[in-house]
């Protein structure tokens, strides 16, 4: 007990001191030792590197789990699941559960009606986005979140600890610089004393031998004074060169963890290759899902919604205009190019606009997005914002619809439309 009260004693007068030191340093009363300049400027790359690592992964994580209470609760699941040292079982995705209340919705409203029918196709590519999108999570947390996590809570804090150290390597050679400096100016002091002899009040009734014992007095006091300050001296140039070795080999440690960063950066970078790639990957599994859904529901609906699917089937890659679905599509600065005329020479011969009928059902009002030149008699010219109504004849190219306006009729391109109804 008497040693833990030593030790606790002297490491609050340690940590004393050092607060001293630091607070002098701070109101510019006291010295204080500069790192080179090279070591310098790895302490500010690290830090920059750990500033941005920090925000990429917390803005990662929200990026894969944007609702904050669920990424919560996920935390706080893989936290007891890390603790029993047990798998993390793979949670379902939103997209999965929408799939799923569609097909249950499905079995409520009759499987075998459109609507129903529907409702499964569609609940099973959802759950295929779901498990592109499962797949995708688990790949990033594994290849690019987990070494962000590892540098944050491994490396760095061990870079931290380190600087900790060196910061208080530093304060204990400023207090020992500081004290033998004191030591110096206080021999020097001592070495410059007056006489004694000299400055005391002259009694000429002492005797001559009273005199002289008086002397050899003054002159001892003055010996040993200036033998206490010149061991106090040796003393502090001795404290001075273990605080600066031990400074030295400190500062060493630490710019060769620092300059472990260059490595960090090499890692970080594979990872983020990585993560791009299963990026991209996932968003090409969307884009076939969803291309392979558009089909399937074109050939499914395609009787009771003409057109409604086929167009955008057969526009799925990047199409330079608008899309003919939105309700919400502004004009761009230029028109979309001209769809090409129907392959289809079938369709050219026998497709007689003037004998084409509107069907009973089916027809559409749609707004002009452009301005559209005809290119043949069979085709109707257009004129930006007007209104026309169109619709489709069975054997028609997925591209063209038939327009109507007053008296006129004619073919007339989806891409330069906005269907309203």
């Amino acid at each position: 007990m008497d040693f833990n009260v030593k030790k606790l004693a002297s490491d609050a007068g340690v940590f004393f001191t050092r607060a001293v030191q630091y607070t002098e340093e701070k109101l510019g009363q006291a010295e204080k030792t500069e790192l080179d300049a090279h070591l310098e400027n790895l302490i500010a790359r690290a830090d920059c590197t750990k500033n941005w690592t920090e925000k990429i992964f917390r803005q990662t994580e929200v990026l894969l789990q944007p609702n904050p209470i669920d990424q919560t609760g996920a935390r706080i699941e893989e936290f007891f699941y890390e603790k029993l040292d047990k798998k993390i079982p793979s949670r379902i995705t939103n997209a999965e559960l929408l799939g799923q209340y569609m097909q249950d919705a499905a079995k409520d409203f009759g499987p075998g009606s459109p609507y129903g029918s529907t409702l499964i196709t569609v609940g099973e590519y959802q759950k295929r986005l779901g498990g592109s999108e499962r797949e995708f999570l688990q790949t990033s947390a594994i290849n690019f979140l987990t070494p962000l996590r590892n540098f944050l809570e491994g490396d760095w804090k061990t870079i931290s600890r380190e600087r900790r150290l060196l910061e208080n390597r530093r304060l204990d050679l400023d207090v020992c610089k500081a004290r033998l400096k004191k030591a110096k100016l206080a021999e020097a002091k001592a070495a410059a004393a007056p006489d004694f002899q000299e400055t005391r009040p002259r009694n000429y009734v002492l005797s001559a031998s009273a005199s002289a014992w008086d002397r050899e007095v003054d002159e001892s006091c003055l010996a040993d004074r200036e033998k206490l300050w010149s061991e106090e001296v040796d003393k502090a140039e001795h404290e001075l060169r273990v605080a600066q070795t031990e400074f030295d080999r400190q500062a060493e440690v630490t710019r060769l963890l620092l300059e472990g960063i260059s490595s960090t950066h090499v890692n970080h970078l594979r990872c983020l290759h990585e993560f791009v790639e299963a990026q991209a990957a996932y968003y090409a599994q969307c884009h076939r899902h969803m291309q392979d859904l558009q089909k399937e529901l074109s050939s499914a609906n395609g009787d009771t919604f003409p057109n409604a699917f086929a167009v955008n089937a057969s526009t799925s890659g990047v199409s330079a205009g608008p899309s003919p679905l939105s309700t919400g599509t502004q004009p761009g600065p230029s028109s979309p190019s001209r769809p090409p005329n129907p392959p289809n020479a079938l369709e050219s011969n026998t497709l007689k606009i003037e004998e084409v009928k509107p069907p009973a059902t089916g027809t559409r009002k749609a707004k002009v997005l452009y301005d559209y030149d005809a290119a043949d008699t069979s085709e109707l010219s257009l004129l930006a914002d007007e209104l026309i109504t169109v619709y489709t004849v069975p054997g028609m190219d997925p591209d063209w619809l038939i327009g109507e306006r007053g008296n006129q009729k004619g073919k007339v391109p989806v891409t330069y439309l906005e269907l309203l109804s």
